[in-house]
């Protein structure tokens, strides 16, 4: 079963996008938000497989 959440590395490779442009986009609400994983120090995000699925999907139809 694959994992719900996916890591930066995990989106950039299904999106194409690079780390700049994915950012980029999150800030223009152009991409789901990341979810922060772990506590509140914690810089590890992470985004739901759905939500990046659902993305896709749009980008596919347009």
């Amino acid at each position: 079963m694959e994992p719900a959440i996916l890591r930066l590395r995990e989106v950039m490779t299904l999106t194409g996008l690079s780390k700049t442009t994915l950012w980029r986009r999150v800030r223009a609400k152009e991409f789901p938000p990341a979810l922060r994983l772990g506590g509140p120090t914690s810089r590890a995000v992470g985004w739901r497989r759905s939500e990046v699925e659902e993305w896709l999907r749009e980008r596919q139809a347009s």
